[in-house]
């Protein structure tokens, strides 16, 4: 049996955790497959490594000997990848869905410079997109970094590259329809109808934390596949509006876009991206992208989540 790479990635994140748990979370495999792994390399090189008990896990002294070498050599697999990878191969980017801000800003960034090619894809939520980004299966992915169902990985790293404002999307024969601007206080007798996020934690903590601090009524209604079914959704909608991004334009769809201000809800966005992808065009695309700000948490004029001015844990 020859020790394969597989198995050497497995030792050194479990050596790093000492938790066979926490572990398999990180490779997003079983308990039992991580298991495996290790015991194939352990019969490979003919040794234990781990020391298990019901409580702990530590490392043998083979273990200790074999870490710093299965750290250099998990290096030089990795640079060697990189370095047979075709320099003209797309970057891999999830830009959350069709009708948010992050494919207008790709599309922009493409226009400016012609050599960035980009393959995207549509996860529908940074929640589902962060695995990819751990696995390197893509490159980068856009979405709001808090509200994640897990602590931040500390292998990836993020920067805010552009906060959104958000408008209520309401049916032209909607009782609100004719006003020109609403305010938060002025939807706690509508509510606002949503559809269900699925997989996106980040986007559904965003719209609970809203809806509770103005005291207005949330209600998730059935997922929506693509822009069109959203807008369906909408012109159902005979109390509770919808929410979206400024930048949607709702011509010819039957629906008004209305402008909520004092305050203006705002939703931030981020590029999330693994530390040691070595893709040449991450920076590339990073001189497209502009470093946004928040508003500070003393403006009455537009609110974000309090927790959003916290930076993740990275």
């Amino acid at each position: 049996m020859e020790v394969d790479i597989q198995g050497m990635r497995a030792f050194v994140i479990t050596a790093e955790e000492l938790h066979f748990g926490r572990a398999g979370e990180r490779l997003f495999v079983s308990q039992q497959a991580l298991s495996k792994r290790i015991r194939r390399l352990e019969e490979a090189l003919g040794m234990p490594l781990f020391e298990r008990t019901t409580r702990t896990v530590e490392l043998t002294p083979a273990g200790q000997r074999l870490l710093p070498l299965a750290l250099e050599a998990l290096s030089a697999f990795d640079k060697a990848i990189a370095a047979i990878r075709v320099s003209a191969d797309p970057l891999r980017v999830d830009v959350y869905d069709e009708r948010f801000t992050p494919l207008r800003m790709l599309r922009r960034a493409s226009e400016r410079d012609p050599g960035l090619q980009v393959e995207l894809s549509m996860r529908q939520g940074l929640a589902v997109a962060i695995p990819a980004v751990r696995r390197q299966e893509i490159d980068a992915a856009f979405g709001r970094v808090h509200d994640l169902p897990w602590p931040w990985p500390s292998e990836l790293a993020c920067r805010l590259v552009h906060v959104e404002p958000l408008h209520a999307f309401i049916p032209q024969d909607h009782m609100l329809a004719d006003k020109s601007e609403l305010r938060p206080a002025d939807l706690r007798e509508w509510g606002i109808s949503m559809p269900d996020p699925a997989g996106a934690a980040e986007w559904r903590g965003y719209l609970r934390r809203l809806a509770d601090h103005f005291d207005v009524p949330l209600r998730f209604t059935a997922p929506a596949i693509g822009q069109r079914h959203l807008v369906e959704q909408f012109l159902r909608e005979k109390k509770a509006v919808g929410l979206g991004e400024m930048s949607i334009d709702a011509t010819g769809t039957g629906l008004r876009r209305v402008p909520i201000v004092d305050p203006t809800p705002l939703l931030p966005w981020s590029i999330v991206w693994h530390r040691r992808n070595p893709h040449p065009m991450l920076q590339t695309l990073f001189r497209h992208l502009h470093a946004a700000t928040l508003p500070s948490p003393s403006d009455r004029q537009r609110w974000v989540p309090d927790v959003d001015f916290h930076p993740v844990e990275s």
